[in-house]
């Protein structure tokens, strides 16, 4: 069973019979708010997840979005853009090879940003969550629901940061600006 974390929560990852974590993925998920007559139509939102890496001095490694799908060591996968958000379930999926990170690597902070530049007032349903893919099924470890509809376009959702042998969670939620991750790296530092 999961977890749902309230923005500031922490939650170290583990197995759910014990054991250390090897492979995740984070999965984020939204809705546009329907509009209309009876709230039947949406307009298209396209929601771009992202993930940027920092070393033990709050420093920028790498970075994982749209235009680089893959990290330079190859431990982090971003499975594609959704330009609509439509259907059930992750819109976007980030893969995290925990072992594979490298050990100056410490953090892995997670983020939402509206590329084509509407704000979270659209946005609805938006989730983070975090699944254990090393399993033959599913198995969601932790979960944040974003609740902060708002003039901002991005959303810095969460962080994955090394503890001792293994990783924690913790829900970030804090509203920012930016169409794409470039805008949110300065945001973003501040949460590492």
């Amino acid at each position: 069973m999961a977890v749902s974390l309230n923005k500031g929560q922490k939650l170290s990852l583990e197995k759910s019979g014990g054991g250390t974590l090897t492979r995740v993925f984070m999965g984020l998920g939204w809705d546009a708010v329907a509009k209309g007559l009876f709230r039947k139509k949406s307009i298209d939102v396209d929601l771009d997840a992202s993930c940027l890496l920092f070393d033990s001095a709050g420093k920028l490694v790498d970075e994982v979005w749209f235009q680089q799908l893959r990290s330079k060591d190859g431990s982090i996968t971003h499975t594609g853009d959704n330009l609509t958000g439509e259907g059930d379930g992750d819109d976007e999926t980030i893969y995290v090879d925990l072992p594979a990170v490298p050990a100056k690597v410490t953090t892995l902070v997670f983020t939402v940003s509206s590329f084509t530049g509407q704000d979270f007032s659209q946005v609805q349903n938006a989730v983070c969550r975090v699944v254990d893919a090393a399993q033959a099924q599913e198995v969601e470890l932790a979960r944040y629901e974003l609740s902060d509809a708002g003039p901002h376009t991005a959303q810095i959702m969460a962080k994955l940061t090394r503890e001792g042998s293994g990783w924690a969670m913790t829900a970030i939620g804090a509203p920012a600006n930016g169409r794409h991750i470039r805008d949110l790296r300065d945001a973003v530092a501040a949460h590492v």
